[in-house]
């Protein structure tokens, strides 16, 4: 199984000035833990819903750009992009320059976007949901071309590009993950375009998680797709005080649904040393079973 760390909230009791330090430390300290991604939040303010929406939050791309430089192996992506925030060209512009000054560790993380309120605060476009999975669809899209190196011209419904130009292109075209659990358009677009999915660990014992993977192996089986071509993902919080044994035993619960690889989060507060040494105690017993 794999393991990743996600940092959602970047309220440190610290100056502005020392964010950077504590962001690196703890990419470098998952990245000496063996985990297999760091992601971050593409949110424009807090969005943990144990925080306050004023608390810090940092730009996802800058971030990962940074974090970039401070990492050598640990791969690198965003969880999740909202798709109607950024024009798709612009997003494949970033993403391929990730991939080639990060050597190949990133990531595209999607999802159609559902944060009304960060989206009025901010000003940035929200528009209502049927359009959002129309853009999210022709954002996959576009991006994909323009890492295939296809300059040609692409008219959507939503977006008119005269021709675009992609260079440089990525190292290898980074991995698509979709966000999100809707049975009916999220998860049908995963069996339609993603790499993998991102499902959520709620307290139900399972029940969303089998039933999720159920409809998208439905999905799957009409687009004529095997359903193991798509790596299956969770995020889960970190629980307090929860122990090594205890957090390896959780995931491997989450392996008995059909879970393949954990993204780990905190709640209400950022990654800690104490919580980092737990994860890094947890990787190398996941990895053998």
């Amino acid at each position: 199984m794999r393991i990743s760390v996600s940092i959602t909230n970047f309220s440190w009791p610290v100056a502005s000035r020392a964010l950077a330090g504590k962001v690196a430390a703890v990419a470098r300290a998952a990245e000496d833990a063996g985990v297999h991604t760091v992601w971050v939040a593409d949110h424009l303010f807090q969005a943990d819903p144990a925080s306050s929406p004023d608390e810090p939050m940092l730009e996802a791309y800058t971030t990962l750009g940074y974090l970039a430089g401070q990492t050598r192996r640990v791969r690198l992506g965003t969880l999740v992009t909202a798709a109607a925030f950024r024009a798709p060209a612009l997003l494949a512009k970033q993403v391929a320059t990730l991939d080639v000054l990060s050597g190949g560790r990133a990531w595209l993380g999607l999802g159609a976007g559902y944060n009304e309120q960060e989206a009025a605060a901010m000003g940035v476009p929200l528009p209502p949901v049927v359009q959002r999975f129309e853009i999210l669809a022709e954002t996959i899209d576009i991006v994909r071309r323009m890492w295939a190196d296809d300059q040609s011209p692409y008219q959507g419904r939503h977006h008119r590009l005269a021709g675009p130009i992609g260079r440089p292109l990525p190292i290898e075209p980074p991995r698509l993950l979709i966000g999100g659990t809707g049975e009916r358009r999220t998860l049908r677009l995963v069996a339609e375009h993603a790499d993998a999915c991102n499902l959520f660990d709620l307290p139900d014992g399972g029940a969303a998680v089998r039933r999720q993977l159920d409809v998208l192996a439905r999905h799957c089986s009409d687009v004529g797709r095997p359903f193991d071509d798509i790596e299956r993902t969770i995020t889960t919080a970190l629980r307090p005080d929860e122990s090594i044994d205890e957090f390896v035993h959780r995931a491997g619960e989450l392996a008995g649904l059909g879970i393949e690889h954990v993204v780990v989060i905190t709640r209400g507060t950022p990654w800690t040393d104490d919580k980092l040494a737990t994860i890094a105690g947890a990787v190398p017993q996941l990895a053998a079973a």
